[in-house]
């Protein structure tokens, strides 16, 4: 597709079913001289295969990141490569991966033959105690398309289990499959992409192999189907599609965790309280008068990052732009060797050159340390600081109950600009980083 001057839609790169023309519409434009391109990408790369990393960063959080190269640029937002690496390490590294994630699905599929068939379960196969679901309607619909024999009946669809003795950790992942599958179904079925069934079972296979090897997460409803699908589009290869989505769940994964007594965001809400508190304290005092001091209110905006807000393509415009701005230069490290990455990590923000391979949202907490928290806090929670500060007026006007703060924020959804929201979000941060500061003097 051609550039021109006035941009082109973010949108217009996936195609839409023509009869799902409803949700929002995209506000970002891919304009040529500010997107990152194809021609700067490759240039950014030596001869041996070393990324300029703080050229690419500059550009993208300037106007994101061009469709075509979307996929392999995320590779190395979200950690699954270092940019000082050369092209042939990378290549044997996914090669290696790509054999890794062959063998974990091997397993998944010992465990249940319906992973890696092309099928997709939305019901239950077995009960709560392991035992094989042998109602042939049940078995029907985890596989519509697949009439079940007297055997397999017996069996809850998979020969292999019979008259074996599962234990707890494959009884709750076999548990979690028809979700994953009713999951799927449900997910950016706007999509053009997604009539397809070979698809839809690559994203099923994909996040049914993730619950399997991540055991203290395993699989959430409520946002992982949503973040995982975009890099299902733009990575062809299911291994490498697998590796991005692990990679970005080494930065989400913490939503996800649940407890008895706590929900996995509950950490990310609390900082969002302690923010609005300091930036806006009369929103603030409002919330917790009608009883959300809690900020449940705000769990969608950082389960799905912004999903439901704003277009497929401005959502991933704005994912990019976020992992561009909270960049660090030692990510891939500290995935791969953490303790050696933490020697690492002290002796790269010490030097001064090094700073410009920092996003710059990261640049500013280095430069104000951990003032007022032990950890920075990431990007997501001054976007969501930047949507309440921007419906402040009209929420302390207008809320009379949480009904209301949860309406007028979902009112949001077709209204949001992303790359005004980042921009926003970037001087709420500059903003309380100095109130903090001062606070500590």
């Amino acid at each position: 597709m051609m550039w021109r001057d006035s941009g082109v839609p973010a949108d217009s790169f996936y195609e839409a079913r023509t009869e799902c023309a409803e949700g929002p519409k995209s506000k970002f434009k891919i304009k040529a001289g500010k997107t990152l391109s194809a021609r700067r990408w490759h240039a950014a790369f030596s001869p041996e295969g070393c990324l300029d990393i703080a050229s690419v960063l500059s550009r993208i959080q300037r106007g994101g990141v061009h469709p075509s190269i979307r996929g392999e640029v995320w590779e190395f937002l979200v950690g699954c490569f270092d940019p000082k690496s050369t092209f042939d390490e990378r290549e044997q590294l996914r090669q290696h991966r790509r054999v890794q994630y062959a063998r974990w699905k091997e397993v998944c599929q010992e465990l249940d033959s319906h992973v890696g068939s092309g099928r997709i379960i939305t019901a239950p196969v077995i009960t709560e105690d392991g035992q094989p679901i042998q109602d042939p309607l049940v078995l029907q619909e985890a596989n519509p398309d697949h009439v079940p024999s007297s055997r397999e009946q017996a069996t809850g669809g998979s020969e292999s289990n019979a008259h074996v003795c599962l234990d707890k950790q494959i009884i709750e992942w076999k548990l979690t499959l028809h979700q994953i599958g009713l999951d799927v179904l449900r997910t950016d079925r706007t999509l053009v992409f997604y009539e397809k069934k070979e698809n839809l079972a690559k994203l099923w296979d994909i996040l049914a192999v993730y619950a399997w090897i991540d055991k203290d997460v395993g699989y959430c409803q409520g946002g992982m189907s949503d973040l995982c699908s975009p890099i299902i589009i733009l990575l062809e290869d299911e291994a490498d599609a697998f590796w991005c989505f692990e990679r970005l769940m080494r930065k989400l994964r913490g939503n996800f965790k649940c407890t008895e007594r706590s929900v996995g965001v509950e950490n990310q809400l609390q900082s969002l309280a302690s923010i609005t508190q300091v930036l806006d304290p009369k929103l603030h005092q409002h919330l917790e008068t009608l009883g959300g001091g809690d900020y449940l209110f705000a769990v969608r905006m950082f389960m799905v990052l912004f999903r439901r807000e704003l277009s497929f393509g401005d959502s991933l415009y704005l994912w990019e732009m976020m992992w561009a701005l909270e960049y660090h230069p030692d990510m891939f490290s500290m995935y791969e060797e953490p303790e050696l990455a933490i020697e690492k990590n002290e002796m790269s923000i010490g030097k001064v050159k090094s700073i410009r391979q920092f996003g710059k949202f990261e640049r500013e907490n280095i430069k104000n340390g951990s003032k007022g928290s032990e950890t920075p806090l990431p990007i997501t929670v001054f976007l969501v600081a930047s949507v309440l500060k921007e419906k402040s007026a009209k929420l302390l006007q207008e809320a009379r109950g949480l009904d209301d703060v949860v309406k007028i924020l979902n009112d949001v959804s077709g209204d949001l600009d992303a790359k005004k929201t980042c921009s926003h979000a970037i001087k709420l941060h500059k903003k309380y980083l100095k109130m903090v500061s001062k606070s500590f003097k």
